[in-house]
């Protein structure tokens, strides 16, 4: 599948608190990182704020990177989301949208201060299953 975007750079916020995150839960790849924070955003039912978001860290990733094996998955992902959200999913529409849902995602994590381990973050997931 073709990428929204090939390859992208995070905001030095967004570097910040991925460097945060990093020391807390002792997961050392940003691309890891991201993922979970862009899941995160995906779980939420509102739209991010199209927001400008600066591309000005050092921190640049490729899409196969982020994605790595589950690339196409989260590429499917975000478009469906985008579908839903009747936003269209043309390819500027899909790069946009992941920008603002991996931003918004990364401030979510960093944010919260139950946040201080691995485990933590499986917590997402096992709480997202309870009926």
């Amino acid at each position: 599948m073709d990428a929204p975007i090939e390859r992208f750079k995070l905001s030095q916020t967004a570097k910040e608190q991925l460097t945060k995150l990093k020391r807390n839960t002792k997961i050392e790849q940003w691309n890891i990182l991201c993922r979970w924070a862009f899941c995160r955003s995906l779980a939420e039912p509102t739209i991010p704020s199209p927001v400008p978001i600066p591309a000005d860290s050092n921190v640049e990733l490729t899409w196969r990177v982020f994605g790595g094996e589950m690339s196409d998955l989260l590429l499917i992902a975000l478009k469906q989301r985008c579908h839903n959200d009747e936003l269209g999913t043309d390819r500027e529409t899909l790069a946009t949208q992941f920008r603002l849902h991996l931003h918004r995602g990364i401030g979510y994590l960093a944010g919260d201060p139950k946040l201080k381990k691995i485990e933590d973050l499986t917590g997402y997931v096992l709480d997202a299953e309870k009926p």
